[in-house]
Order: C-alpha cells, then sequence, then structure tokens
C-alpha cells in the first residue's frame, strides 16, 4: 500500500490551538497513521458524506481520503462535543414529493 499525503485544511491549525499541547502531539501521532492506512480499525465513516473520523482519546478527528490521489485531508479537530456537530450540520433532510 500507498504511503499517503497528509494535507491540512487551514482551520485545522486554529482547532489545535485550543487545545492541551500533550494531547496535541497525540492528535498528531494518531493523524501520522493515516499515512499508512486512511482507514484503520476505529475509523468510522460518516452518514452521508465521504469522509470518515478517528478518536483520539476524547477529541475526533474529521478527514477526507482521496485514494486516486493518494492524499488524506484533515477537515477538522475537536473536543468529541464540538466535533460530532459537523456530521449533524451536514445531514440534508429529504421530504417526500406530495403528487
Amino acid at each position: 500500500m500507498a504511503n499517503y499525503k497528509l494535507v491540512f485544511k487551514a482551520s485545522v491549525l486554529k482547532d489545535l490551538r485550543s487545545i492541551p499541547n500533550k494531547d496535541v502531539a497525540r492528535i498528531l501521532q494518531r493523524m501520522q497513521v493515516l499515512q499508512e492506512n486512511p482507514r484503520p480499525a476505529g475509523s468510522e465513516k460518516l452518514s452521508g458524506q465521504e469522509r470518515f473520523r478517528i478518536r483520539q482519546g476524547v477529541y475526533r478527528i474529521i478527514y477526507d481520503v482521496a485514494d486516486e490521489l493518494v492524499v488524506v485531508t484533515v477537515v477538522k479537530v475537536g473536543h468529541r462535543k464540538q466535533a460530532g456537530g459537523l456530521k449533524r450540520a451536514s445531514a440534508v433532510r429529504v421530504e417526500p414529493l406530495v403528487g
């Protein structure tokens, strides 16, 4: 399996600033694992999206995988209470058509 290039969305730096340094170090180590295996054990595909989520302690790492480009893009890092909102906020409700 090829090593994936790890790319960060600009907002991820802002996300990491609010997290204690010892936790940031663990999060960065967890992200490095994604280079070798973008879908490690414990990763979950987010419903309705082409994004995945992995956990690192109480933090969540949300990321995209572009297999054709061999790139993993980290989109969001946050406490489980905040990062979970990303999944709910992007859900689309489909109303049935009344004929």
